[in-house]
């Protein structure tokens, strides 16, 4: 009878074990699955907001000043950290706050450094005495505007639209400066056919 009875307990009590496992774990995977899957919400959301905070802003392109290398509505992501770790370069493509409405932004490209004398002869740009080549303005987006030779201030930056016949920039509003520089761009998104390295 002990025997009998000792095999009924230990039976029932490897029969019972597993219906119990069975009926907890998967309240308790559920509780774990929610965690982890909020885990992983919260990191995602704070490594996209230090993205956007320190890294990379998504902006989207109005106007046709930067044709062809940037149309109208392009998506794209610029760098917020390449000038706070680097130097502006002449031929970056930049995007700063319009000098005269601090509520708008342009996207234009780097001609002039500081300090750099300039002129423009009948569309060529002449910089520091040398006639620089611009293969990123293809001859339909030409114009043949001048402009007498000028000596770029200290810590601003001579930009131009890469179509030029339409394009308002540093000829209309005069160089940027340094400070309202706030990112360059990187890297267009959309259209997917569209996308790649802004050069």
């Amino acid at each position: 009878m002990l025997e009998d009875s000792e095999d009924r307990v230990e039976t029932g009590t490897v029969q019972s074990e597993p219906e119990n496992r069975q009926q907890m774990e998967p309240t308790g995977q559920r509780k774990g699955a929610m965690h982890s899957w909020l885990r992983d919400l919260v990191i995602s959301v704070a490594v996209s907001a230090f993205i956007i905070i320190f890294l990379y802003q998504p902006v989207r392109v109005e106007g046709t000043s930067m044709l062809p290398m940037l149309e109208d509505q392009d998506r794209l992501f610029i760098n917020k950290m390449a000038y706070r770790v680097g130097e502006i370069q002449r031929g970056d493509v930049v995007v700063f706050l319009y000098p005269h409405d601090h509520e708008k932004s342009y996207i234009k490209r780097v001609i002039a450094l500081p300090g750099d004398t300039l002129r423009i002869d009948h569309g060529q740009v002449i910089v520091n005495g040398r006639r620089i080549s611009e293969s990123y303005v293809p001859r339909r987006f030409a114009d043949d505007r001048s402009q007498p030779e000028m000596t770029v201030p200290g810590n601003e930056y001579f930009v131009m639209g890469d179509h030029r016949s339409i394009s308002s920039d540093s000829r209309d509003f005069g160089p940027v400066d340094r400070d309202l520089i706030y990112g360059k761009a990187a890297f267009v998104y959309w259209p997917m056919d569209q996308a790649g390295v802004v050069r």
